[in-house]
């Protein structure tokens, strides 16, 4: 039985529900293998032709679990070099994150992404509440998605002294390099039409009736459709310009874990926890850009 998951069987579609509200649907290890069970025996079920994704209680999901990985820092380490092999093969860094508890559970999270990515269903997002780091990145592998107009998305990670490791590569693939610097270099905060307008989802709503439509409407579209053209048109899409990630997100674990465990990363989660502000904030000091004096243009000919 599913401990961080509620599952919902229709006929041709499951809705899976995210499913601790206590914690707003922080992403748990347990959660992250649940999750990964779940799209694993959907990737070879014929009967299933979407899956509605969406939290319990309110939120879709506020991020990693921070206590989760508090905990697995405690576990011994089997120090290995952490840089590729020599022949020009990624083992060396594979090697690397296999003897790192921490990096080898980030790369997971990795993992069930590419995993829900894949997936031949059509997965629809519906974002409610806290939409925050690994809940962004669920929203960057959905192939449609729903915002309500008043959820708050953010990529927190910096702000913890973390990186979005397993997140950044699909971020920048569903909004852009551009707009994804900006968000993931400042931690920014934005609501449902922000993420509309960024191109992270696909509509909002305001009630329940008006998602109640949207999802019934795109339901309708889809049993239109044929299911083994429409699994060939996405994987056909999703080959498009689309290099392996595998090495990206290998490198991306072992720099998580090395944040979290010798830099910023451990002082920002003693922060998040004890919510007393972290120690690079006062290195700022104060903050007001000075006004802008227009330049002294007396005597000058006109």
């Amino acid at each position: 039985m599913m401990q961080t998951l509620q599952r919902i069987q229709h006929d041709q579609w499951l809705e899976l529900r995210l499913n601790r509200p206590e914690v707003r649907n922080a992403m748990s290890f347990q959660m992250v293998e649940e999750l990964r069970q779940v799209f694993s025996e959907l990737s070879q079920d014929k009967e299933i032709q979407a899956v509605v994704l969406r939290g319990a209680g309110g939120h879709f999901c506020a991020g990693g679990d921070v206590k989760d990985m508090r905990d697995l820092l405690s576990q011994p380490t089997n120090h290995r070099p952490e840089t590729p092999s020599q022949d020009g093969t990624d083992a060396g860094t594979r090697d690397a994150v296999a003897s790192r508890p921490l990096a080898r559970a980030n790369r997971q999270f990795g993992a069930m992404l590419t995993e829900i990515q894949q997936a031949p269903q059509v997965v629809i997002a519906v974002l409610e509440g806290s939409v925050m780091g690994g809940g962004f990145g669920l929203a960057c592998v959905s192939d449609i998605a729903f915002a309500h107009v008043d959820a708050r998305f953010a990529l927190p990670e910096v702000t913890l002294g973390l990186t979005p490791a397993q997140i950044a590569p699909f971020v920048v693939t569903r909004i852009g390099a551009t707009r994804a610097r900006q968000l993931a270099l400042t931690g920014a905060r934005f609501d449902g039409r922000g993420a509309l307008h960024y191109g992270l989802v696909h509509d909002v709503f305001e009630e329940d009736a008006q998602l109640q439509t949207q999802l019934t409407q795109t339901l309708t579209s889809l049993s239109k459709c044929a299911p083994e053209a429409r699994i060939a048109t996405k994987q056909l899409m999703l080959s498009v310009g689309a290099p392996s990630l595998d090495p990206i997100l290998d490198r991306a674990a072992l720099g998580f874990a090395h944040a979290a465990t010798e830099g910023e990363g451990m002082a920002g989660m003693v922060a998040f926890v004890t919510k007393q502000p972290a120690p690079w904030r006062a290195a700022w000091g104060e903050i007001e850009y000075p006004s802008i004096t227009p330049p002294d243009t007396e005597g000058e000919p006109s």
